[in-house]
């Protein structure tokens, strides 16, 4: 299933605009990561200028222009909601923001200056989550406890799959991703609705 889910937010990155690495192929079972291995993509947005302003907290597609480089995490626990409770019992969803792992990831992808490597801390920490709570104050807890550990973003699977599907096109054939392939075929066979859609009023009698 990881392989899907880190499937699926490497498509997101994409289909807008950025350079994607996945560090790693094999997952990593009977024993503790590596520093390299607790990072699940890098990615490099091409056309980010220095000029710009530094993206919010709550990502979405116009935001991305905003984001320079940054190492993702991606845990796909999509039946969980990360509530304090749940980020405060569960440390290993803090372990990319470690220094070792920054190091690592400043190999991947050039600098500013358009050079390999740099200072580890131009990166931005992105995590990519299912859901946060919907109540207060438990959704302003979760979001001051993220900050507080040095997550600089986070990205929902929500948000994620709705910028796919607003993208993926019935008449074409996306041979080349079996992502965006299922999705247009769901979406040929009304099985999924554009998000706009979603605003329209329901006739009557329909």
């Amino acid at each position: 299933m990881a392989a899907i889910d880190e499937g699926i937010v490497r498509e997101y990155f994409e289909q807008n605009g950025f350079f994607v690495r996945q560090v790693r192929k094999h997952a990593v079972q009977a024993r503790r990561k590596t520093s390299g291995e607790e990072i699940d993509l890098v990615v490099y947005n091409p056309l980010w200028t220095r000029d710009r302003r530094r993206p919010d907290f709550f990502l979405f597609a116009t935001e991305l222009p905003y984001l320079h480089r940054a190492i993702v995490a991606v845990k796909p626990w999509h039946t969980d909601v990360f509530t304090p409770g749940m980020l405060r019992s569960s440390p290993e969803i803090f372990k990319f923001l470690e220094d070792a792992v920054q190091k690592q990831a400043a190999r991947f992808f050039p600098n500013e200056d358009g050079e390999v490597g740099g200072d580890a801390e131009e990166f931005s920490k992105i995590l990519v989550l299912p859901a946060l709570p919907t109540q207060e104050p438990f959704r302003s807890q979760s979001i001051e406890l993220l900050k507080a550990r040095g997550v600089d973003g986070i990205l929902s699977f929500r948000a994620i799959l709705l910028d796919l599907i607003d993208k993926v096109e019935v008449n074409r054939s996306y041979r080349k991703s079996d992502t965006l392939e299922v999705l247009r075929i769901l979406k040929n066979y009304d099985l999924l609705r554009d998000p706009q859609l979603d605003l329209l009023p329901v006739r009557p009698g329909r």
